[in-house]
């Protein structure tokens, strides 16, 4: 075990979505390419107690760890870019840590004292800070602290930051301030302003950086960053240039050129070791950047005006497809907009089709006839999750001709519900009580597309998701040609359908995008990509 981890705090200033997530990412990822042990975790200033009911919307999608944790979406990024699984303790809401201390206050743990911002919740958020430092084997833990500097929510946290950083002493910790540095066209100049007045925010909080990222449109010049170095009091080697770039993948270089994980090493006297091994990684980018062809998916959703709905699933493509050496152009399609009128116009010019997850009624009939047009003209399919589901209701519909065939997610009262709770969910009141969350085992049948995918028959994938097949109607099913090709051994639930007259028609009750990264694309997904291009090249 690292007998004293070091203690690495990103935080954000001016605006949001400047990048905090992929910066710390690919930070971790030029450490652990030098051989350190490293973590990343999450702190997110919002009151709730974990993304789990947060609509798409308002917070983009809810990743799922092994352990069933549901978590903000950039622990996806940590885990594409690090190839190691987190879990519950990597992610904490300011929600989880006031439950934690009010609990503690109504269970008489404070001896009467008055309860306060300084020290209990201080207090908590420092142990949670510390808490994977304590119980696991790594040499770096980088805090990812969510929102802006400056933000009333926020405050605890860096005030958490301040203390912790003087209780560490020397060499122990570092901050990375994430800023920008805007371009004014009027002007034609960039502008230091705004990251000057971000820092002064800071050092008002206490806390003086150790090192500017600075996010810009375009190269900051000797003479900028020696000013921004004078103004932040900086070594002007730690400010740090974060150009925009064409791919996330390419921040890991981007960060190794400005010598970021040096500047690190050096403010936490550590060895640099050998220079970060990334051989595969560039060998990827590589792949990324030369694609022999493209091809055409849609993606049906209910959120696809937010591209951070379904980042794991977009990110699963550029996996598969550059394991294919194939760009994959997605083309997000709305299910509310399908129609029996515009399906052809719409479908027709595709070489695949993903019916993405989701919950609610809203958008059900256009995904119901997406998932037809697939299976009639035997375009490649994928569904996840909800989409598997509303493939299995088409089917009942329209190959067993079952009338009022839906889930009883939509009509609890339907003639022939093929999607239902199971019979011990129903008596759960809970949100979020009657789900089945995180890593659970599946076993594949060996004549099966998923077979071929996969390559074994004993898998694990990860799920989120509250209503299953109803095994009542197996039989008829299978009866009618569809096969299910991966099967809970423990619960006897259906995990995989696929349909064997059809080239590829896969739908699977366990979200795949999950556990795709850089360095295993997830054989699903790349099985999916081939049979695409297949169908691209038949056209």
């Amino acid at each position: 075990m690292a007998s004293s981890p070091r203690y690495l705090f990103v935080t954000g200033g001016v605006t949001s979505s400047l990048g905090k997530g992929i910066v710390s990412a690919s930070l971790a990822k030029l450490l652990q390419a030098r051989g350190y042990r490293v973590t990343i975790q999450k702190f997110d200033p919002y009151i709730n107690i974990d993304p789990g009911t947060l609509n798409p919307y308002e917070h983009g999608e809810c990743y799922v760890t092994e352990d069933g944790a549901e978590t903000d979406l950039d622990l996806g990024h940590y885990e594409r870019f690090l190839n190691v699984p987190t879990s519950q303790a990597n992610n904490v809401t300011t929600g989880r840590i006031y439950e934690y201390v009010i609990k503690n206050e109504r269970d008489g743990k404070y001896q009467g004292k008055t309860v306060q911002v300084i020290p209990h919740i201080t207090d908590e958020i420092k142990r949670r800070i510390c808490l994977l430092g304590e119980t696991g084997n790594f040499d770096f833990v980088i805090t990812e602290l969510g929102g802006t500097v400056g933000d009333i929510e926020s405050l605890p946290y860096i005030e958490a930051v301040r203390q912790l950083k003087y209780e560490l002493g020397p060499h122990r910790s570092a901050v990375i301030h994430l800023t920008l540095v805007p371009y004014l066209k009027a002007a034609g100049e960039l502008k230091t302003k705004p990251t000057q007045h971000s820092v002064k925010m800071l050092l008002e909080s206490g806390v003086q950086p150790d090192i500017l990222v600075c996010r810009t449109e375009y190269k900051l010049t000797r003479e900028i960053r020696a000013k921004i170095a004078l103004f932040c009091n900086l070594q002007s080697n730690a400010v740090i240039e974060s150009i925009d770039a064409d791919s996330i993948y390419d921040v890991p270089l981007l960060m190794k050129k400005e010598k970021l994980d040096r500047v690190v090493l050096n403010i936490c006297k550590l060895p640099l070791k050998n220079e970060p091994e990334l051989t595969e990684w560039n060998e990827f980018l590589n792949r990324l950047k030369n694609p022999q062809d493209e091809i055409q998916v849609g993606l049906v959703g209910k959120y696809v005006e937010l591209q951070d709905a379904y980042k794991s699933i977009l990110e699963s493509f550029v996996h598969a497809g550059t394991e294919n050496r194939l760009k994959v152009k997605v083309h997000s399609i709305h299910s509310e907009h399908i129609t029996e009128e515009n399906v052809f116009r719409l479908l027709s010019p595709l070489d695949g089709l993903l019916v993405a997850p989701g919950f609610g009624e809203r958008g059900i009939e256009g995904k119901i006839i997406a998932v037809r047009f697939a299976r009639e003209n035997k375009i490649p399919f994928l569904g996840i999750c909800l989409g598997m589901q509303m493939a299995v209701v088409e089917f009942g519909r329209n190959v067993l001709k079952l009338k009022d065939c839906t889930s009883t997610e939509f009509k609890k009262s339907a003639k022939n519900p093929v999607i239902a709770l199971m019979e011990e969910q129903t008596k759960v009141r809970q949100m979020g009580g009657t789900m089945r969350l995180g890593a659970y085992p599946c076993e594949i049948q060996k004549d099966s597309k998923a077979f071929k995918a996969y390559k074994k028959t004993r898998i694990s994938e990860r799920h989120r998701h509250r209503f299953e097949f109803n095994n009542k109607y197996r039989q008829a099913f299978e009866n009618a040609g569809m096969q299910f090709s991966g099967i809970n051994p423990d619960a006897d639930l259906v995990e995989i359908i696929e349909i064997h007259d059809h080239p590829f028609f896969l739908g699977c009750q366990f979200h795949p995008e999950l556990k795709s990264t850089v360095e295993i694309p997830h054989p699903l997904f790349v099985a999916f990509v081939k049979a695409c291009y297949d169908f691209k090249l038949l056209k």
